[in-house]
Protein backbone atom coordinates (compact mmCIF):
# COMPACT_ATOMS: atom_id res chain seq x y z
CA UNK A 1 0.00 0.00 0.00
CA UNK A 2 2.63 2.10 0.74
CA UNK A 3 4.69 1.60 -2.68
CA UNK A 4 1.15 2.07 -4.41
CA UNK A 5 0.74 5.49 -2.93
CA UNK A 6 4.28 6.34 -3.19
CA UNK A 7 3.82 6.00 -7.20
CA UNK A 8 0.77 7.96 -7.08
CA UNK A 9 2.94 11.14 -5.72
CA UNK A 10 5.23 10.25 -8.89
CA UNK A 11 2.82 10.14 -11.63
CA UNK A 12 0.11 12.59 -10.29
CA UNK A 13 1.99 15.09 -8.50
CA UNK A 14 5.55 15.19 -9.58
CA UNK A 15 4.89 14.09 -13.52
CA UNK A 16 1.88 16.37 -13.72
CA UNK A 17 3.40 19.24 -12.12
CA UNK A 18 6.43 19.03 -14.32
CA UNK A 19 4.08 18.33 -17.50
CA UNK A 20 2.91 21.97 -16.69
CA UNK A 21 5.59 24.28 -15.54
CA UNK A 22 8.07 22.92 -17.63
CA UNK A 23 6.98 22.69 -21.14
CA UNK A 24 8.14 21.61 -24.00
CA UNK A 25 10.51 18.77 -22.63
CA UNK A 26 10.31 14.80 -23.75
CA UNK A 27 7.29 14.58 -21.47
CA UNK A 28 5.33 16.55 -24.02
CA UNK A 29 6.27 14.14 -26.71
CA UNK A 30 2.06 12.54 -27.31
CA UNK A 31 3.24 8.96 -26.42
CA UNK A 32 4.99 10.45 -23.35
CA UNK A 33 1.90 12.32 -21.94
CA UNK A 34 -0.50 9.57 -22.73
CA UNK A 35 1.75 7.36 -20.89
CA UNK A 36 1.49 9.48 -18.08
CA UNK A 37 -2.53 10.37 -18.26
CA UNK A 38 -2.56 6.52 -18.18
CA UNK A 39 -0.24 6.01 -14.96
CA UNK A 40 -2.07 8.79 -13.23
CA UNK A 41 -5.80 6.68 -12.70
CA UNK A 42 -4.10 3.58 -12.78
CA UNK A 43 -1.96 4.20 -9.26
CA UNK A 44 -4.70 5.88 -8.36
CA UNK A 45 -7.08 3.18 -8.90
CA UNK A 46 -4.44 0.38 -7.57
CA UNK A 47 -3.91 2.32 -4.42
CA UNK A 48 -7.76 2.92 -3.43
CA UNK A 49 -8.41 -1.10 -4.40
CA UNK A 50 -5.45 -1.97 -1.89
CA UNK A 51 -7.00 -0.05 0.45
CA UNK A 52 -10.35 -2.23 -0.08
CA UNK A 53 -8.39 -5.56 0.09
CA UNK A 54 -6.86 -4.04 3.42
CA UNK A 55 -9.74 -3.59 4.66
CA UNK A 56 -11.53 -6.69 3.83
CA UNK A 57 -8.68 -8.89 5.04
CA UNK A 58 -9.07 -6.94 8.45
CA UNK A 59 -12.73 -8.25 8.43
CA UNK A 60 -11.62 -12.16 7.43
CA UNK A 61 -9.12 -11.71 10.09
CA UNK A 62 -11.30 -10.28 12.87
CA UNK A 63 -15.02 -11.71 11.92
CA UNK A 64 -13.96 -14.95 9.76
CA UNK A 65 -11.58 -17.52 12.22
CA UNK A 66 -12.36 -20.10 9.94
CA UNK A 67 -11.41 -18.64 6.54
CA UNK A 68 -8.53 -16.70 8.51
CA UNK A 69 -6.04 -19.70 7.97
CA UNK A 70 -6.64 -20.15 4.63
CA UNK A 71 -7.10 -16.26 3.43
CA UNK A 72 -5.03 -14.47 5.91
CA UNK A 73 -1.24 -15.32 4.56
CA UNK A 74 1.71 -13.93 2.80
CA UNK A 75 0.80 -16.60 -0.46
CA UNK A 76 -2.85 -14.89 -0.65
CA UNK A 77 -1.48 -11.40 0.06
CA UNK A 78 1.06 -11.46 -2.63
CA UNK A 79 -1.96 -12.94 -5.25
CA UNK A 80 -4.33 -10.09 -4.31
CA UNK A 81 -1.59 -7.03 -4.43
CA UNK A 82 -0.73 -8.78 -7.88
CA UNK A 83 -4.13 -8.96 -9.25
CA UNK A 84 -5.46 -5.65 -7.91
CA UNK A 85 -2.51 -4.17 -9.76
CA UNK A 86 -2.49 -5.55 -12.96
CA UNK A 87 -6.49 -5.04 -13.06
CA UNK A 88 -5.88 -1.31 -12.38
CA UNK A 89 -3.85 -1.17 -14.70
CA UNK A 90 -5.25 -2.50 -17.96
CA UNK A 91 -9.00 -0.59 -16.00
CA UNK A 92 -6.77 2.54 -17.18
CA UNK A 93 -5.54 1.96 -20.49
CA UNK A 94 -8.13 3.40 -22.64
CA UNK A 95 -7.35 7.15 -21.42
CA UNK A 96 -4.18 6.47 -24.01
CA UNK A 97 -6.73 6.86 -26.79
CA UNK A 98 -8.24 9.97 -25.59
CA UNK A 99 -5.36 12.16 -26.96
CA UNK A 100 -4.16 13.17 -30.68
CA UNK A 101 -0.95 15.06 -31.36
CA UNK A 102 -1.15 18.75 -31.58
CA UNK A 103 2.06 19.35 -33.77
CA UNK A 104 4.04 16.59 -35.82
CA UNK A 105 7.64 17.84 -35.95
CA UNK A 106 10.30 15.77 -37.85
CA UNK A 107 7.65 12.60 -37.92
CA UNK A 108 7.64 13.25 -34.41
CA UNK A 109 3.94 13.98 -32.42
CA UNK A 110 3.71 16.64 -29.83
CA UNK A 111 1.30 17.37 -27.30
CA UNK A 112 -1.74 15.55 -26.06
CA UNK A 113 -4.95 17.38 -26.88
CA UNK A 114 -8.36 15.94 -26.51
CA UNK A 115 -9.90 13.95 -29.53
CA UNK A 116 -13.04 15.81 -30.30
CA UNK A 117 -15.36 12.52 -29.63
CA UNK A 118 -13.96 12.45 -26.72
CA UNK A 119 -17.45 14.87 -25.73
CA UNK A 120 -20.10 13.02 -27.46
CA UNK A 121 -19.34 9.30 -27.92
CA UNK A 122 -21.21 7.25 -25.83
CA UNK A 123 -18.46 5.02 -25.36
CA UNK A 124 -16.49 7.51 -23.50
CA UNK A 125 -19.37 8.28 -22.10
CA UNK A 126 -20.12 4.85 -20.36
CA UNK A 127 -16.35 4.92 -20.01
CA UNK A 128 -16.53 7.38 -17.65
CA UNK A 129 -18.97 6.51 -15.42
CA UNK A 130 -17.84 2.76 -15.61
CA UNK A 131 -14.13 4.55 -14.14
CA UNK A 132 -15.86 6.56 -11.18
CA UNK A 133 -17.70 3.77 -10.37
CA UNK A 134 -14.44 2.00 -9.45
CA UNK A 135 -12.74 4.78 -8.30
CA UNK A 136 -14.23 5.84 -5.31
CA UNK A 137 -17.72 5.05 -5.35
CA UNK A 138 -17.48 1.55 -4.98
CA UNK A 139 -14.34 1.04 -2.94
CA UNK A 140 -16.26 3.72 -0.52
CA UNK A 141 -19.66 2.13 -0.22
CA UNK A 142 -17.42 -1.40 0.60
CA UNK A 143 -15.17 -0.02 3.37
CA UNK A 144 -18.37 1.36 4.95
CA UNK A 145 -20.05 -1.87 4.41
CA UNK A 146 -16.90 -4.22 5.76
CA UNK A 147 -16.16 -1.64 9.00
CA UNK A 148 -19.44 -1.50 9.98
CA UNK A 149 -19.68 -5.45 9.90
CA UNK A 150 -16.03 -5.87 11.55
CA UNK A 151 -17.49 -3.13 14.44
CA UNK A 152 -20.42 -4.87 15.15
CA UNK A 153 -18.42 -8.02 15.27
CA UNK A 154 -16.12 -6.54 17.92
CA UNK A 155 -18.95 -5.31 20.03
CA UNK A 156 -20.97 -9.00 20.60
CA UNK A 157 -17.83 -10.74 20.71
CA UNK A 158 -16.46 -7.96 23.43
CA UNK A 159 -19.44 -8.08 25.56
CA UNK A 160 -19.55 -11.96 25.43
CA UNK A 161 -16.19 -12.43 26.12
CA UNK A 162 -16.88 -9.91 29.32
CA UNK A 163 -19.60 -12.04 30.33
CA UNK A 164 -17.98 -15.13 30.55
CA UNK A 165 -15.14 -13.46 32.47
CA UNK A 166 -17.34 -12.24 34.65
CA UNK A 167 -19.73 -15.57 34.80
CA UNK A 168 -16.09 -17.78 34.95
CA UNK A 169 -14.92 -14.96 37.93
CA UNK A 170 -11.50 -14.66 36.00
CA UNK A 171 -12.37 -10.96 34.69
CA UNK A 172 -8.51 -9.39 34.33
CA UNK A 173 -7.58 -5.80 33.81
CA UNK A 174 -6.02 -6.28 30.53
CA UNK A 175 -7.32 -9.09 28.32
CA UNK A 176 -4.65 -9.60 25.52
CA UNK A 177 -6.75 -10.69 23.08
CA UNK A 178 -9.02 -7.75 23.30
CA UNK A 179 -6.12 -5.56 23.15
CA UNK A 180 -4.99 -7.22 19.81
CA UNK A 181 -8.56 -6.52 18.61
CA UNK A 182 -8.62 -2.90 19.69
CA UNK A 183 -5.21 -2.07 18.10
CA UNK A 184 -6.84 -3.69 15.37
CA UNK A 185 -9.89 -2.01 15.16
CA UNK A 186 -7.72 1.32 15.80
CA UNK A 187 -5.26 0.52 12.05
CA UNK A 188 -8.47 -0.01 10.50
CA UNK A 189 -10.42 2.70 11.08
CA UNK A 190 -7.20 5.30 10.59
CA UNK A 191 -7.03 4.16 7.11
CA UNK A 192 -10.03 3.36 5.82
CA UNK A 193 -11.66 6.48 7.75
CA UNK A 194 -8.85 8.89 6.47
CA UNK A 195 -9.30 7.85 2.85
CA UNK A 196 -13.23 8.01 2.72
CA UNK A 197 -12.83 11.47 4.77
CA UNK A 198 -10.49 12.55 2.13
CA UNK A 199 -12.64 11.49 -0.70
CA UNK A 200 -15.32 12.60 0.35
CA UNK A 201 -14.68 16.29 -0.97
CA UNK A 202 -13.37 15.40 -4.22
CA UNK A 203 -16.84 12.86 -4.87
CA UNK A 204 -18.96 15.87 -3.89
CA UNK A 205 -17.51 18.33 -6.64
CA UNK A 206 -17.74 15.81 -9.02
CA UNK A 207 -21.29 15.09 -8.16
CA UNK A 208 -22.09 18.92 -8.45
CA UNK A 209 -20.71 19.42 -11.47
CA UNK A 210 -22.81 16.40 -13.33
CA UNK A 211 -26.26 17.80 -11.43
CA UNK A 212 -25.01 21.53 -12.41
CA UNK A 213 -24.64 20.41 -16.15
CA UNK A 214 -27.90 18.45 -15.73
CA UNK A 215 -30.04 21.28 -14.50
CA UNK A 216 -27.95 24.40 -15.41
CA UNK A 217 -26.96 24.93 -11.97
CA UNK A 218 -23.86 28.08 -11.76
CA UNK A 219 -20.40 26.04 -11.61
CA UNK A 220 -18.41 25.14 -9.08
CA UNK A 221 -15.75 27.55 -7.89
CA UNK A 222 -12.34 26.82 -9.01
CA UNK A 223 -10.95 26.92 -5.38
CA UNK A 224 -13.44 23.94 -4.10
CA UNK A 225 -12.38 22.05 -6.74
CA UNK A 226 -8.73 22.30 -6.29
CA UNK A 227 -9.26 21.47 -2.21
CA UNK A 228 -10.97 19.12 -3.00
CA UNK A 229 -8.12 17.70 -5.58
CA UNK A 230 -5.48 18.33 -2.82
CA UNK A 231 -7.64 15.89 -0.26
CA UNK A 232 -7.85 13.14 -3.04
CA UNK A 233 -3.85 13.54 -3.63
CA UNK A 234 -2.96 13.74 0.47
CA UNK A 235 -5.31 10.32 1.22
CA UNK A 236 -2.79 8.86 -0.65
CA UNK A 237 -0.09 9.67 1.80
CA UNK A 238 -1.72 8.77 5.00
CA UNK A 239 -1.25 5.22 4.94
CA UNK A 240 2.32 5.23 5.11
CA UNK A 241 2.20 7.73 7.78
CA UNK A 242 -0.30 5.51 9.70
CA UNK A 243 1.74 2.66 9.09
CA UNK A 244 5.06 4.46 10.38
CA UNK A 245 3.36 5.35 13.38
CA UNK A 246 1.62 2.02 14.41
CA UNK A 247 3.15 -0.86 13.12
CA UNK A 248 7.06 -1.90 14.33
CA UNK A 249 7.44 -4.05 11.56
CA UNK A 250 6.97 -1.51 8.89
CA UNK A 251 8.88 1.19 11.24
CA UNK A 252 12.09 -1.90 11.21
CA UNK A 253 11.88 -2.52 7.78
CA UNK A 254 12.33 0.94 6.43
CA UNK A 255 14.55 1.99 9.13
CA UNK A 256 16.71 -1.16 7.04
CA UNK A 257 15.75 0.47 3.45
CA UNK A 258 17.16 3.98 4.57
CA UNK A 259 20.10 1.74 5.84
CA UNK A 260 20.68 -0.52 2.79
CA UNK A 261 23.14 2.01 0.72
CA UNK A 262 25.13 2.55 3.41
CA UNK A 263 25.72 -0.70 4.56
CA UNK A 264 26.82 -1.89 0.94
CA UNK A 265 29.00 0.94 0.88
CA UNK A 266 30.75 -0.23 4.12
CA UNK A 267 31.02 -3.97 3.20
CA UNK A 268 32.53 -2.34 -0.30
CA UNK A 269 35.39 -0.18 1.63
CA UNK A 270 35.85 -3.06 3.91
CA UNK A 271 36.63 -5.61 1.11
Amino acid sequence: MAAADFLVVISDVMLRWLIMYFPVSFLDITYVCGLVTVLIPATTMNSVWLTVAFTFDRFVAICCQKLKTKHCTEKTATRIIAIVSVLSYLESIPWFFKFQPKYIFNNLPWFCITKPEYYTSNYWTLYGIFHRLLSPTLPCVFILVLNTLTVRHVLVASKARKRLQKDSDREKPNDPEMEKRRKSIILLFAISGSFIILWSPYMACFLYQRIAILHDYPPLSPAAGTIAYLLQLLSTCTNTCIYTVTQRQFREQLKTVVKLPFTLILRFLKQ
